[in-house]
């Protein structure tokens, strides 16, 4: 089912430039956002100005729909990475969709489900102390939607924030997970190799 096709026909598509916040901690929920193009980060930051991102969403994907479910506000920061075309869909729009669009229901469910798998996977990463055995969860994770051959697109900054890590510790482990052929890298960059 090909979302953005069916929402382009009745809803506004609106333009964000790079770094622009779409929502913060603490707003009420007022939409769910769809990604025509582009790209949007979700991160907590702490009181140090230290950014753990919580995911990233590209084109073809959504967010916000979690605190407008069960009507809470949003709990992270959504700042766009690259100038991006979004689609905002209010609270009883998506209700309306949820109920007309079988389809739309079930994907809902299985992307809450991998968000849930994720965030118990980080959270039991984040308690592990060996910075290569976390960097390799998350690397698995991110491989697991490429194909043999595709590149990671996430760069080294994104995979500290991921992690918790430090960049630096993220170019070192990289290196020896790369040493040791726990993964692949052509000219610096991760690769799928099977």
């Amino acid at each position: 089912m090909d979302i953005l096709k069916l929402l382009a026909r009745g809803f506004a598509i609106k333009s964000f430039s790079k770094n622009s916040i779409i929502y913060e901690p603490g707003m009420q929920p007022r939409s769910v956002y769809f990604i025509k193009t582009g790209e949007v980060r979700m991160v907590t930051i702490s009181d140090d100005g230290k950014e753990f991102i919580q995911g990233v969403f590209k084109a073809g994907q959504y967010f916000g729909e979690p605190a407008v479910l069960i009507n809470r506000p949003y709990l992270a920061f959504t700042i766009v990475n690259k100038p991006s075309q979004i689609i905002a869909v209010s609270k009883e729009d998506f209700f309306s969709l949820i109920e007309s669009e079988p389809g739309f229901s079930m994907e809902l469910i299985k992307t809450l489900s991998n968000r849930l798998f994720y965030k118990s996977m980080m959270l039991e990463e984040l308690a592990s102390e060996k910075a290569t055995h976390r960097l390799m969860t998350i690397v698995n994770y991110l491989l697991a939607d490429l194909k043999v051959g595709e590149q990671l697109k996430v760069t080294r900054q994104e995979l500290a924030d991921m992690t918790g890590l430090r960049v630096e510790t993220v170019i070192r482990g990289i290196k020896m997970l790369s040493a040791d052929g726990l993964i692949s890298t052509v000219k610096g960059k991760i690769v799928r190799s099977r």
